[in-house]
């Protein structure tokens, strides 16, 4: 997207709704602007009437003036500040909103391609830089703009032939600068890519400490980071470089521009022909033309930088959801607690790598089927498919005969209820984890029911004693009795096991199978499960093999007729 593309992205959907905030802050700038050539002004009568003349009546009314300017520049420059923060913050809170807003309607695949870092850098990073840069161009025209009318206005009034030779070198700026901008924009898009990856390794070093540590890997992880942080700094460096440039080649300009004002001008004031006070008026004007001139010319660097910021914010905006809402959905025919769940035919691959093959299956409404089968056969794919995570290439998943594709997504996915092994808690109150804004009337019943009643005494607060980042103050066992309250309280109709069990010991499996019991009753279930002997007494056992669909019927009759299932189970029994 061009840049004059960006800006009206930007200012149609988070500008206009300031603009008059915005036009009030301008017009401060403005004041403040044109303060800086009355002051230039002052000086004349200042040397001449005052300092030189010697006019004792003109003293007052001198120094009063400069006191008046100094005064409204001060306030304009408070005022306008002070807007221009608050629309930047606003802004920047709006599209951080936003986009967290729309990255959550994209697809779970999206998120396996863009890793954590770099999106928090997107959120956080890019859209201050995206925010901020108005605040610099507005001041850069509504301020600095003004301030060089005036101050050029002073200088011509004294001698247009000093003005000229004052900025006879500014010509020569164009070329530099326009490889500056270039630099500085593809540095600019380096460094904030730097910063993502960054923000992944740390995002992988506090997450995962407890494998750093185990391993003795805390020399790896802190080079690596370090790798990272080189490359970062290095392309920030060359950013910051790119964007100092520009007002250190303005500052030779002036150089030059004063030595040829001293040179001529100075002769004209040793012959009479200019006074000490205009030459000192024009010297201040000169002198302060090259401040707003410098902050103007920077803009363009930091312009640069912004919008590379503002491309990578556009291209998250203008991902767009694979899985959407159906054209034309249906409704249930039946209550969910009385359907069939059936998969037809279903294939499904991530990019060349096959996942299901074919896969075809029935679970029967209130009865609970099994999924076995080796790690890698598919089996936590069929759920993905059937809440719709992901969509199947050929084939389709059902329920009472309706494709999941047809359904509403909230509605697809409020009839189920998902324990998976890795429960995944948030950095809030154990209360607030079972809640997650459902009504909690029924909050102790659901905690006795899932044993978390067992160990609520043990804690600090109770059920507001917060769990901590990834339920990390917690047990694996406890989380996955609070996940089960959860799922509890939701009461879908349809429940989803994904390996609930496998990651605990023999004592708090007792508990938590206890738990998945009580879940499961009335409910139709599908259960994941390596260890066989918690799915013995299932309605119905699907074996899976490399994506297809092997065998399937009860324990028994599996274990008679030989094959895959018999044979995992006579491994896991002779183990």
């Amino acid at each position: 997207m061009s840049g004059r593309a960006l800006i009206g992205w930007v200012w149609r959907d988070y500008l206009r709704r300031y603009l008059w905030v915005i036009v009030l802050a301008v017009l401060l700038m403005a004041i403040e602007g044109g303060m800086m050539g009355a002051l230039s002004y002052l000086i004349k009568p200042m040397f001449d009437d005052v300092l030189i003349a010697g006019d004792r009546s003109r003293i007052t009314f001198v120094a009063g003036t400069v006191l008046a300017v100094f005064l409204l520049r001060g306030a304009a420059g408070f005022g306008q500040r002070v807007l221009m923060m608050r629309v930047g913050q606003r802004v920047s809170a709006a599209l951080q909103s936003d986009m967290v807003r729309h990255m959550l309607r994209l697809d779970s695949l999206w998120f396996q391609d863009h890793s954590p870092g770099l999106l928090i850098e997107r959120v956080r990073g890019d859209t201050l830089t995206a925010a901020t840069i108005w605040s610099v161009l507005f001041t850069a025209f509504g301020r600095d703009v003004v301030a060089l009318i005036s101050l050029f206005a002073v200088a011509l009034s004294i001698d247009w032939v000093w003005t000229l030779i004052a900025v006879a070198g500014a010509p020569v700026l164009m070329g530099p600068v326009i490889v500056l901008q270039r630099l500085v924009r593809r540095s600019t898009r380096a460094a904030r890519e730097a910063a993502a990856v960054l923000a992944t390794r740390l995002d992988e070093t506090f997450h995962g400490i407890d494998t750093i540590k185990l391993n003795t890997i805390e020399a790896r992880e802190a080079a690596r980071f370090s790798g990272a942080l080189d490359g970062f700094v290095g392309a920030q460096v060359r950013s910051e470089a790119g964007q100092a440039g520009i007002p250190a080649l303005m500052d030779v300009v002036a150089g030059i521009g004063f030595f040829g004002v001293l040179s001529y001008g100075g002769l004209q004031i040793i012959d009479g022909t200019k006074t000490v006070g205009e030459f000192m008026s024009f010297f201040t004007a000169i002198a302060l033309v090259f401040e707003p001139l410098k902050r103007v010319g920077n803009v363009s660097g930091a312009w640069q930088a912004a919008l590379a910021s503002l491309e990578r914010l556009r291209a998250i905006f203008d991902a767009r959801p694979t899985i959407a809402e159906p054209a034309h959905p249906r409704a249930l025919p039946a209550p969910a607690a009385e359907a069939d769940l059936r998969l037809e035919d279903v294939s499904l691959a991530y990019g060349d790598l096959p996942v299901l093959r074919g896969v075809s299956f029935t679970a029967r409404a209130g009865q609970t089927t099994a999924l076995v089968g080796a790690s890698g056969a598919g089996k936590s794919t069929v759920f993905r498919v059937l809440t719709r995570l992901v969509e199947p290439q050929t084939g389709a998943a059902t329920i009472a005969g309706v494709d999941v594709a047809d359904l509403p997504l909230a509605e697809l996915r409020e009839t189920f209820s998902v324990v998976t092994q890795d429960a995944q808690l948030f950095d809030e109150s154990l209360r607030a984890n079972v809640v997650l804004d459902r009504g909690g009337t029924r909050l102790d019943a659901v905690l006795e029911a899932a044993h978390v009643s067992d160990f609520l005494p043990k804690l600090a607060r109770g059920a507001d004693t917060p769990v901590g980042p990834r339920g990390s103050a917690l047990s694996g066992g406890q989380r996955q009795r609070v996940a089960i309250a959860r799922a509890l309280l939701r009461d879908a109709p349809i429940l989803l096991l994904d390996e609930a069990t496998s990651a605990l010991d023999a004592a708090s499996e007792a508990v938590v199978q206890q738990a998945l019991e009580r879940l499961s009753e009335g409910r139709t279930t599908l259960v994941i499960a390596h260890r066989l002997a918690t799915i013995r007494q299932a309605d119905k056992i699907v074996v899976m093999d490399h994506g297809r669909v092997v065998d399937e019927g009860t324990h028994d009759a599996l274990i008679a007729r030989g094959g895959i299932y018999a044979d995992l189970y006579r491994l896991q029994f002779s183990e």
